[in-house]
């Protein structure tokens, strides 16, 4: 979780987004729950003409879906604990979000540093049948890992498109990374993918839905972040505007229940004791370290630690992601990245590049998000199925409403799973499906070029008033969307660069609140862009943006003090950034 669900500000008006769901509170289907599989879901249902309605209690890819390792992998380490079905799913599906979101999802060459050759061997067995370690722990050798990337490669068949492994003994290892610690035997090398903004990803789902609707009213899909279901009423869910605090009433033929690890409490809200979560935490943190960047080479480092964690060393937007953890945890109470997992991150990074220093004064960003995993008792955390299942109830309010629960899922899978959970609700409103995901490219890879004569094409044929340069940078931003990001500009003379962030300009930033969603000032600088991710945001930085925002949406003095106030708070706690909460002086406010 990113940031706090109720709201400080004075703001009291009905938003357009709410309005809609006010002025017609029916619909087919109401999703509730906007991370990555309920935005998923939504648009799969909103493709199929549904009368659907989504709500999200924060921000849309505010919850688990914001605390994502950033890869679209297939997971070669389930094959260990024989999820096949998984494997072969999630590999297809990387494939196929490479060719559908080519603007965000990219290819990864990922390497394994491996340490020993027979290590792991005899212990594997053991954690296929029990999904638990057995024994000592031990990092796996190369013979394990070859068995798995041999099999991993064979799911890729099927429309791959990433070369298959290799492995590489002690010398060239060291010359590919030299300052992998020396007693390494092998590396082996994979592809699997990455999303280097999975947030902008998830908000371009949004938008295909909220479009997808057929024409007229009754087939409008619509949605609102900030809208919570608090209970039942009247035989529909009553929900609340966390906004201005306006509660009403939805009633809809089927809910869909996507609250990822929050699912039990959302169905205690609408009356219904469930047991279906079992989450674990899972923390990162982002580095600012040019040494450790350039070691390595390009590409993720990934290995599966002795405890069963996974581990990774990724070299994303300029800085170094280092995760993660794999700790059981409580959806209710918030997550945070504690200081005791960082100096686990740190034990690992000296594992691997025994040479490189990392200190506290190079993390720029923190993050920690409760992954929706089922139930599991005492299986190891990291032995948890990734897989997912729809649990059918129904609804406390009125028992003709069916309630489809979802279990379990993951990023990779989102499209996959959508189309299985829209499936379920369309057999329930006795439809069938009448249009396929598979080949349906998403937002701004609609027609996203992928060479570099036919990129340039692009930034001649859409440049209008701008810069290739700054044409190039918007595409490379916002995918082939850039052409409505570049007509907004261009309708106002008084674009310029921000005074404090010159790669974003004060049109861009206004056209950003005002056709995505922005509602909070944290919605701003954590999931439209990627500021405070890569470290950028500086108190300047954090100044500029909240007194834009301040100007765009309308917002009181008294309005501005409170949201930036709400900010500090969050970013602080969540995400380890100090910043200053008073406002600048008037003269300062220009955008």
């Amino acid at each position: 979780m990113t940031d706090n669900n109720s709201d400080t500000s004075a703001e009291t008006s009905i938003r357009s987004d709410v309005q809609a769901i006010l002025d017609r509170p029916t619909a087919q289907v109401l999703v509730i729950g906007g991370g990555i599989n309920g935005v998923g879901t939504f648009r799969d249902l909103a493709l199929q003409g549904v009368d659907v309605i989504l709500i999200e209690r924060s921000d849309f890819i505010s919850g688990a879906s914001a605390a994502s390792s950033h890869m679209i992998h297939g997971g070669v380490r389930y094959l260990e604990n024989g999820e096949f079905r998984l494997v072969r799913e999630s590999v297809q599906e990387r494939n196929r979000l490479m060719k559908l979101a080519p603007h965000y999802v990219k290819p990864l060459p990922t390497t394994i540093p491996i340490f020993s050759t027979f290590s792991g061997i005899l212990s594997a067995p053991l954690r296929l049948l029990t999904h638990k370690q057995g024994g000592k722990t031990k990092e796996r050798g190369a013979l394990l890992i070859k068995v798995g990337l041999t099999g991993y490669d064979s799911f890729s068949r099927d429309g791959g498109t990433v070369p298959r492994h290799e492995f590489k003994g002690h010398k060239k290892s060291m010359q590919k990374f030299p300052k992998l610690r020396d007693s390494v035997k092998y590396t082996a090398r994979y592809f699997d993918a990455a999303v280097e903004n999975p947030e902008r990803l998830a908000l371009d789902i949004v938008g295909d839905g909220r479009t997808a609707g057929k024409p007229g009213v009754d087939g409008k899909a619509r949605s609102a972040n900030y809208v919570e279901a608090i209970g039942d009423s009247d035989g529909g869910v009553l929900l609340r505007d966390t906004v201005s605090g306006t509660e009403f009433t939805v009633k809809a033929d089927v809910i869909v229940n996507t609250s990822g690890p929050w699912t039990d409490l959302t169905n205690k809200a609408l009356g219904k004791q469930t047991s279906y979560m079992g989450g674990t935490k899972g923390s990162h943190i982002v580095l600012d370290n040019q040494e450790l960047f350039d070691a390595c080479a390009g590409g993720e480092i990934f290995f599966e630690n002795n405890d069963g964690r996974i581990v990774l060393i990724y070299p994303l937007n300029g800085r170094v992601l280092v995760g993660t953890t794999d700790i059981d945890a409580d959806p209710s109470v918030p997550s945070v990245c504690t200081e005791e997992e960082v100096d686990y991150f740190f034990k690992l990074v000296s594992h691997v590049f025994p040479t490189i220093a990392v200190d506290r004064s190079q993390i720029v960003y923190r993050y920690s998000g409760i992954r929706p995993l089922p139930k599991h008792d005492d299986t190891a955390p990291g032995f948890v199925s990734r897989d997912y299942r729809i649990e059918q109830t129904v609804f406390a309010g009125d028992s003709k409403t069916p309630v489809l629960s979802l279990v379990g899922g993951k990023w990779t899978t989102w499209r996959a799973l959508s189309e299985h959970l829209t499936n379920e609700t369309l057999g329930l409103l006795h439809t069938t499906r009448s249009v396929s995901t598979e080949t349906l490219q998403i937002g701004g890879g609609v027609g996203f070029p992928l060479t570099d004569s036919a990129t340039k094409a692009w930034v001649s044929e859409h440049s209008a008033g701008l810069t290739p340069e700054r044409t190039a940078q918007l595409l490379k931003r916002y995918g082939t969307k850039a052409a409505g990001v570049i007509a907004y500009i261009n309708e106002h003379s008084d674009d310029a660069p921000l005074a404090s962030l010159p790669d974003y300009s004060t049109a861009e930033i206004d056209y950003l609140i005002a056709n995505e969603y922005v509602v909070h000032l944290t919605d701003l600088v954590l999931r439209r862009t990627i500021v405070a991710f890569i470290g950028g945001l500086t108190q300047p930085v954090f100044d500029e943006l909240s007194t834009i925002q301040g100007r765009q949406l309308g917002w009181s003095a008294e309005q501005l003090a409170d949201e930036r106030s709400r900010a500090v708070k969050d970013l602080d706690f969540f995400h380890g950034l100090t910043l200053d909460a008073t406002a600048p002086k008037p003269a300062t406010q220009k955008a």
